[in-house]
């Protein structure tokens, strides 16, 4: 036998013959064929990408697509964020534990000396609390802007040294040097972390160690120069920032705001710069802050019959910070209450009055390390069950989502293609096998 037989040779495409032309030419492959007279496997026709492709998460699914009418009921970025209003009931739910809780405290202190809240002990009690209120109330700004400003305690401090240094020259030019300088230092910290999108802590660093050096060209304790009393004052400088700290609060509500003023939290790509917009409002609350804490400075200083003993400042940062996390304000930024600064700060003020009465002598560093702890704790509440509903929790199906891919094979039955393939057309029966024809067995 040759293998030149024509038995062996390709057939044409139209050939009826089973055996050759199962090596006829096939366009799947270009020249030469499988086997079988219609093939049932095509090349591409499984698609192999749609069906193991790993399913995307939900939660991104969910925040991808929001549409133009429901970009008001969002609060967070409708690009990156996560798509739904945040739910309030649980900075109300914590906002009602803090008043009971500054209740039970004041109770207390009022049982332990009745006197501590009366007369000039209360004017002096409600310094301190505007003091310590203005201070938490720039870190409860700072934060919600995603930018925690760290040199809160350590600008006070500089300017209460500045204030007793220059308080017999008046009180509105020791305090307006003061608080220019303080804003000056916030801006530079601002053009830092915003023209470089850095963590606000980072950039906040840098300031503290330059009010550092302010503080400690004075070695000694600096007597306290002019004759401003703000106990005077007490009650209208305490309800004046409770109504800002309220008022802030509010403002914060208003969705478009609480979205803009939050835009520098962390989304995706930290690293990824958030806007012009998130820039300046990110900026503005560095320096504010900044302003506010040498306001609060002269304010824990004056009328004091003490010298202004230079130090790092860092108990009040701890304090103002804590008081902001203790009142619902997020360490991750943008999410906060209404009254929960204010409601915190009372409770700080008057724990510390009453560990005074008491004599219990705990650090100042202690205390505000114990409430940046709880404040902490809070926050991790906040974000766990303040955040937006999921469709999982009844969020009503505003936003798009695409279909889940199914989960199992058999969803996928009405597809055209599977992995098994037809076996070809056998002969038909009572035809003679090529094979015997050709050898000579047929007859055996």
């Amino acid at each position: 036998m040759a293998y030149d037989e024509p038995a062996f040779r390709r057939r044409d495409t139209g050939s009826t013959d089973p055996i050759g032309g199962g090596l006829r030419e096939d366009a799947r492959f270009g020249t030469d064929g499988g086997f079988g007279s219609t093939p049932t496997y095509q090349t591409g026709s499984f698609p192999v990408a749609n069906e193991f492709r790993e399913p995307e998460p939900m939660e991104l699914t969910q925040r991808r697509a929001v549409s133009s009418t429901n970009l008001d009921d969002v609060f967070d970025d409708p690009t990156h964020g996560e798509p739904g209003r945040d739910r309030m009931g649980v900075h109300v739910a914590w906002e009602i534990i803090l008043l009971i809780a500054a209740g039970g405290v004041a109770f207390l202190l009022y049982r332990a000396n009745p006197d501590a809240v009366r007369g000039a002990a209360l004017d002096q009690l409600l310094v301190q609390a505007a003091a310590l209120g203005l201070i938490a109330l720039g870190a409860s700004l700072t934060l919600r802007a995603g930018a925690p400003n760290l040199a809160l305690g350590t600008i006070a401090v500089a300017s209460a040294l500045h204030f007793a240094e220059n308080g017999d020259r008046g009180v509105l030019i020791a305090a307006g040097e003061a608080t220019v300088a303080a804003a000056i230092l916030g801006l530079v910290m601002a053009v830092l972390v915003v023209g470089f999108h850095v963590p606000g802590w980072a950039g906040s660093l840098a300031g503290v160690l330059a009010a550092l050096v302010f503080i400690q060209q004075r070695s000694a304790p600096v007597n306290l120069q002019g004759e401003y009393d703000p106990t005077e004052q007490a009650l209208y400088l305490f309800a004046g920032i409770a109504a800002l700290s309220v008022l802030g609060g509010l403002i914060g509500m208003i969705k478009p705001v609480r979205r803009a003023v939050g835009r520098f939290r962390p989304v995706a790509d930290p690293a990824r710069r958030r806007g012009g917009l998130a820039a300046v409002l990110t900026g503005g609350s560095l320096v504010l802050s900044s302003a506010f804490a040498a306001v609060a400075g002269i304010l824990l200083v004056a009328g004091e019959n003490a010298p202004v003993v230079p130090s790092p400042g860092l108990e009040w940062t701890g304090l103002a910070i804590g008081a902001a996390l203790l009142g619902g304000a997020s360490a991750f930024g943008r999410r906060g209450g209404i009254f929960g600064t204010i409601l915190a700060v009372v409770l700080v003020t008057l724990f510390l009055r009453y560990e005074a009465e008491t004599d219990w002598d705990i650090s100042l560093f202690a205390i505000a390390g114990g409430v940046l702890a709880a404040g902490l704790v809070v926050t991790r509440l906040v974000e766990s069950y303040g955040r937006p509903r999921s469709r999982g929790d009844g969020l009503d199906d505003e936003w798009t989502e695409p279909d889940p891919p199914a989960s199992n094979w058999s969803s996928r039955r009405d597809r055209e293609d599977s992995w098994v393939s037809p076996l070809p057309a056998q002969p038909a029966a009572g035809r003679s096998d090529p094979w015997e024809d050709r050898w000579g067995t047929s007859g055996r």
